[in-house]
């Protein structure tokens, strides 16, 4: 299920500095380091990212913070583990008697699927800790939220800050060196950056199958990935234009994979589109149903231990689509269309859509043949996600 989101008004004046300090945040925890999140009512956490995990930084996670460090995973990833089988976001995983077992290598077992555990290792791991759930707005769900914005593994290590010296907690964090960023920000971050994006480029592209062709880069303020929209022909702002929603496929646009149709998809959506005449392709970044590049590859390899496509993806703790439609929105109501034909075989994009505020007036089908590779993920994605054919 793709996910939709109800934009929030902000005060204009702390639109920028959020996203400054989200994507500043992100940036930290993509090179291992610990960033410090302010929540409600006067809390405060230190955290970093469970896949940065060594047995020195956690130690020094533990030490600088002053309150005992826990592992926060998704839910999906603690059913998984058969900790949970709740409907919240995020379970905390903490030793059972507080006794300090949780380090490097078995935050790893807790978080990371892809590894080569000891079955007996891992069983043993379960029976000695304790699990919880948290607020849907808390610190630890911010944390979470985070790690999915830098595209790494759902899961981070979260202390409470209880150093006495913290009572102003922007000095402390400087005095430490560490980067400050609020809860709230954060949950807010992906409405904001739809809400931003501006035209950056533009230049006329000829296509093989559509000459006729411009492509428009739109980047959004915090200076995050772009997307583009090629618009094909001159499509006329008073009719219901044809649109693909594509999101990026680094593996079967540009290397021709045939683990997926995306290829397929692509190009065939331009052809199409140049055949009606004129419509628009929009380049969504955001990999793998957004989940990033690097953990696109590491369900491809779930993917070759036998799970399907939306099991690998909740293997490593994320939805089965991860995908926000707020960006696509902005960008056809910049290009001045309001009314669609939407070139698609997935009922969700269709909803995302209208729950955006664009009038899908027509779903155009779009189905291409399968290969030995792909034909276990094309059919799951009819069974399991009601893809239509």
């Amino acid at each position: 299920m793709s996910r939709t989101f109800e934009l929030v008004s902000m005060p204009a004046t702390r639109e920028p500095r959020s996203l400054l300090s989200v994507d500043r945040a992100i940036s930290e925890l993509r090179r291992g380091r610990m960033v410090v999140i302010r929540g409600h009512e006067g809390r405060a956490v230190l955290m970093m990212a469970a896949e940065a995990a060594t047995d020195n930084a956690f130690a020094t996670l533990a030490e600088t913070a002053g309150g005992k460090p826990l592992l926060a995973i998704t839910s999906r990833r603690a059913a998984v583990l058969g900790l949970s089988r709740s409907d919240g976001d995020v379970t905390l995983v903490t030793p059972v008697d507080d006794l300090d077992i949780l380090d490097a290598h078995r935050i790893s077992l807790l978080a990371d699927p892809t590894g080569q555990p000891d079955t007996a290792q891992t069983e043993a791991l379960l029976g000695s800790i304790k699990h919880s759930e948290t607020e849907t707005f808390s610190c630890e769900s911010a944390a979470i939220q985070l790690t999915k914005q830098a595209r790494l593994l759902p899961s981070a290590i979260v202390a409470d800050i209880t150093d006495p010296m913290a009572n102003d907690l922007t000095a402390w964090a400087a005095r430490h060196d560490l980067f400050e960023t609020d809860a709230g920000d954060v949950f807010q971050h992906e409405k904001t950056v739809a809400r931003t994006l501006s035209r950056v480029s533009e230049a006329r592209v000829p296509l093989f199958d559509a000459e006729n062709t411009r492509i428009i880069a739109y980047r959004p303020q915090d200076g995050g990935l772009e997307h583009l929209a090629i618009v094909i022909g001159e499509p006329a702002k008073t009719d219901a234009v044809l649109v693909r929603l594509h999101s990026e496929c680094f593996t079967g646009d540009l290397l021709g994979s045939l683990k997926c149709d995306c290829g397929d998809q692509l190009r065939g959506a331009i052809s199409e589109i140049a055949k009606q005449g004129s419509g628009v392709l929009l380049y969504l970044a955001q990999e793998g149903r957004g989940i990033g590049l690097v953990n696109k590859l590491r369900a491809y390899e779930l993917q070759d231990r036998g799970y399907d496509t939306l099991d690998a993806n909740e293997q490593l703790g994320f939805d089965a689509d991860e995908r926000v439609y707020l960006p696509a929105a902005h960008m056809l109501r910049e290009l001045g269309f309001s009314r669609i034909r939407l070139l698609t075989n997935n009922p969700d994009k269709v909803a995302a859509m209208a729950h955006c505020g664009i009038d899908v007036s027509e779903r155009v089908q779009h189905a291409f043949p399968s290969n030995k590779h792909n034909e276990h993920y094309l059919d799951t994605k009819v069974r399991r996600s009601g893809h239509l054919i």
